[in-house]
């Protein structure tokens, strides 16, 4: 399948995968963390930064001079995964796509003694155009936890507003606990500033509800 989708350097993109025959791409809690340290590990142009020498390290003590990318929201799912990014020079999203998927397969092939592809071929991607659509956007991927507790929360929303606000507040692997939730270490994985609006009427997990059921709102 090929991706119709071209990289310029100042805009947004959804860039999204997920694993082959909708399997796992994460087997463990370790799984988890590693992939998430990665996507600002890989984000280094020159490509220096070794994540095996510096999984001991804080990600905040390492620096990157030069990213590829500036990454705006992103969630982790059991088989499946999202990220809003710009790219900051030519080419900087392919290279920093490939430096991530390679890097993650190579270390799952490696732990699990497996082969073959973990994740579909080419990654999918769309060009986020204007703003009502990020800001529709960035709701979306900080709602996919709600899976856990509302399989089909898209289409019959969630029975709890209580419930739903836990659930999206103490998800870890998701932007939106470093937007709203608290500091952390994590948090330097997203680049606030790259973000062309103000995000704080996003904080609310009832606005954000309403913006996925009307898009232009």
């Amino acid at each position: 399948m090929e991706r119709h989708v071209a990289f310029h350097p100042g805009e947004y993109y959804h860039l999204y995968n997920r694993g082959v025959n909708k399997d796992k791409i994460f087997f463990s809690d370790g799984d988890w963390t590693y992939f998430q340290r990665l996507l600002y590990l890989r984000n280094d142009a020159d490509g220096n930064i070794r994540p095996a020498r510096c999984k001991d390290m804080a990600l905040s003590e390492i620096e990157i001079d030069e990213p590829l990318v500036d990454i705006q929201a992103y969630v982790l799912m059991p088989n499946h995964f999202h990220l809003l990014l710009s790219e900051r020079k030519p080419g900087g999203i392919t290279t920093y796509m490939k430096r991530l998927l390679t890097s993650y397969s190579m270390y799952m092939n490696k732990k699990y003694d497996r082969s073959g592809p973990l994740m579909c071929r080419p990654f999918r991607a769309k060009h986020v155009a204007d703003n009502d659509y990020m800001r529709w956007l960035i709701s979306y991927i900080h709602l996919n936890p709600l899976e856990y507790i509302a399989p089909h929360w898209e289409e019959e929303g969630v029975g709890g507003l209580k419930e739903a606000r836990e659930c999206v507040k103490n998800y870890y692997f998701s932007s939106y606990f470093d937007y709203f939730v608290q500091a952390r270490d994590e948090q330097v994985v997203i680049k606030k500033e790259s973000l062309p609006m103000m995000i704080s009427d996003l904080e609310n997990v009832e606005t954000m509800l309403n913006l996925t059921q009307n898009p232009m709102a």
